[in-house]
């Protein structure tokens, strides 16, 4: 059910976003909840599952938004409903709707058609959005910050593990036994939808899959 929205000063923004900078990404969710309540959403693509064990030890009940375009790797949907089971989760899949249908995956609207707007129109009502967004992803995600304001959504945006390095990733998955997505073995170092994205070579970025010979380096949901 969509709350109405929340208004934040963009003092409190910036003094929450400095003070939470180096602190533990569940003081940072915890801070998020304890704020906005049932207003928040995470947002996770289920790469992994590391921001949903942190985001669920602070509150079972978070709604978890997945983009289910229509072109996920069997492996992907798959994962998704694994990691449902396991922490039985308030999950919300996200379809597109019928005028995504003339944007087939790796033209030049369907991350717009299949990702940006049903994501919009789910967050419409919210207060706040989480995501598992971390500066080491890509360069254009370098000064991704603990906590901003997304104008285009007029939402507060929260990036709990954006400091954590690919090593963090791993070792808590390890450390808390987490399932390993599928791919991931088999050299898919992000993974997106099936057309687009190819294993990663050895010493290669863990980006360079997606949208492998295109200039495209995001899909937009955080552009």
């Amino acid at each position: 059910m969509a709350t109405s929205a929340i208004e934040i000063e963009p003092q409190e923004i910036e003094a929450r976003a400095y003070e939470l900078e180096t602190a533990p990404a569940g003081k940072v969710i915890a801070w998020a909840v304890e704020r906005f309540g049932s207003g928040v959403s995470l947002a996770c693509s289920f790469q992994d599952c590391v921001i949903i064990d942190l985001a669920t030890q602070i509150d079972q009940g978070i709604e978890v938004l997945f983009l289910d375009t229509g072109f996920h790797f069997p492996e992907t949907l798959e994962y998704v409903e694994d990691v449902r089971r396991r922490y039985d989760l308030n999950l919300r899949v996200l379809t597109p709707g019928p005028e995504a249908e003339a944007f087939p995956c790796g033209t030049d609207r369907c991350c717009e058609m299949r990702k940006v707007v049903p994501l919009d129109r789910a967050l419409q009502g919210r207060r706040a959005w989480m995501t598992g967004l971390k500066r080491v992803d890509a360069l254009t995600r370098a000064a991704t910050p603990i906590i901003s304001w997304d104008d285009a959504r007029q939402l507060v945006k929260v990036n709990p593990i954006a400091t954590w390095t690919e090593d963090d990733v791993t070792n808590y998955q390890t450390d808390h036994d987490l399932p390993i997505h599928p791919l991931v073995p088999r050299g898919y170092l992000s993974i997106g939808c099936a057309p687009t994205t190819r294993p990663v070579a050895p010493g290669e970025d863990p980006r360079a899959g997606r949208w492998s010979g295109s200039n495209k380096t995001e899909c937009g949901l955080h552009v």
